[in-house]
């Protein structure tokens, strides 16, 4: 494993990160908002984004066009039971998707969430830091590298650690600041 590697591994926790934010909703539509929900379809289950068309005709509304008629009922429920309180409306192969103003409860509940997924990416992280001084450790006891390598590499692993974690920090702030705009 080299600098690169672990620069790479924690990008990718960063990116998950920002996936997971995407799919948190707030009082704006947004297509990504419904990425994490997957409807019974052809033996399995696939997401909605595989199932029709999804737009954004109006900020407070999404817009599914079901390919399908036969899974309106699935996609319908999928919806009510992703839990993002969004009841749907059916216009025949059109559901149409509400976006309510969020409570302050609800707001609250949600900064939450993504205050837990924050921190879950910043386990990843530190993770990633532990595994690579491990590897480093190995080397010195291997004597592959010297001391000072170690040093050095135990110094600049954690100077990326703490830009990364930063950075989980500042999306955070971004994604609070998102949810508890009115």
């Amino acid at each position: 494993m080299n600098e690169n590697d672990l620069k790479n591994k924690m990008q990718n926790a960063i990116s998950h990160l920002e996936k997971e934010f995407l799919s948190i909703r707030t009082s704006r539509a947004n297509l990504n908002m419904l990425d994490n929900i997957f409807a019974e379809a052809y033996g399995g289950k696939t997401p909605l984004n595989q199932l029709g068309n999804i737009s954004v005709p109006e900020p407070s509304t999404l817009t599914i066009q079901v390919w399908d008629t036969s899974l309106i009922k699935n996609v319908e429920n999928a919806i009510l039971n992703s839990n993002i309180g969004i009841n749907p409306q059916t216009d025949g192969s059109l559901i149409r998707l509400p976006i309510p103003k969020l409570s302050e409860e609800r707001r609250t509940e949600l900064t939450k969430i993504a205050s837990q997924y924050a921190e879950n990416s910043k386990i990843v992280i530190r993770n990633i830091r532990r595994d690579y001084l491990d590897y480093k450790k190995d080397q010195k006891k291997n004597s592959e590298i010297s001391e000072d390598e170690l040093k050095q590499s135990s110094n600049l692993v954690q100077k990326i650690t703490d830009n990364h974690i930063s950075r989980v920090d500042i999306l955070l702030d971004s994604k609070k600041s998102d949810i508890l705009k009115v």
